[in-house]
């Protein structure tokens, strides 16, 4: 199988390099950085480590740059997918935990949580907010997407090729809310989600979305959920979940 890492990538110069260094050998076949324009000097950076890069002329935010980065690992003949964030917040040596059910054909996306193992999350110094924002949201989705994940909300994600080319990620919203459209959509697809466990780390250099930015996410994953009731009660039949 061909794997290939996507890195969706933002003002990530100071980071890219660590993230990269720390990737197994011998375990990925591409990395594919799409740089949303950033207003640092991420492409370049990106080019001096070998890597395939993509530019935006323009930002079209976190969930139209997973479009990118998917897209051209599909053309790039990808069997397996993952998306690692380039800010160093999650370990990239556990990419072979996170790809074996995928290549085992036991799964067609698997979830890396900081919630799986107990304490995890605070352990890598998870702000309590947005632990408490986690735990709601991820209760509420378990019981709508008939599920039992410990958590929806992670960034560090392995898809197949299969998955990738049924469900309509194209349709997905460009902003955040796409990474709840998607897993709502392996739920409306029948797609079993596998997770492991990973370790986080916040420090200054990695991304973090703000309180306001973190309330527009949760309500919009309220709304995916709003819409995924109404079509598995065929009231409405939303794009997003239609193939």
């Amino acid at each position: 199988m061909k794997v290939v890492i996507v890195m969706p990538a933002y003002n990530a110069a100071t980071t890219l390099p660590g993230t990269v260094a720390e990737i197994p050998e011998n375990v990925v076949d591409e990395i594919i950085v799409v740089d949303d324009y950033s207003r640092d000097s991420t492409i370049e950076v990106a080019e001096q480590l070998g890597l395939k890069t993509i530019r935006h002329p323009h930002n079209v935010g976190y969930g139209g740059n997973q479009k990118t980065c998917y897209m051209e690992a599909l053309r790039d003949g990808a069997d397996v997918v993952i998306m690692l964030h380039p800010d160093g917040q999650y370990d990239p040596q556990i990419i072979p935990r996170l790809i074996a059910p995928i290549q085992a054909g036991q799964a067609d996306i698997v979830l890396g949580s900081r919630f799986l193992r107990p304490g995890g999350a605070r352990a890598g110094n998870m702000p309590v907010w947005k632990m408490i924002g986690n735990r709601f949201l991820t209760t509420i989705e378990n019981m709508v997407f008939k599920q039992s994940l410990s958590e929806y909300h992670t960034g560090y994600r392995a898809y197949s090729r299969h998955f990738l080319e049924t469900v309509p990620f194209l349709r997905n919203a460009n902003g955040f809310v796409f990474d709840t459209q998607i897993l709502a959509q392996a739920s409306a697809f029948g797609f079993d989600i596998h997770e492991v466990p990973v370790e986080t780390r916040y420090f200054s250099d990695a991304s973090s979305v703000g309180l306001l930015t973190s309330i527009t996410y949760g309500l919009g994953t309220l709304g995916v959920c709003g819409l995924y009731l109404l079509h598995k009660a065929r009231i409405h039949r939303p794009s997003l979940f239609m193939p």
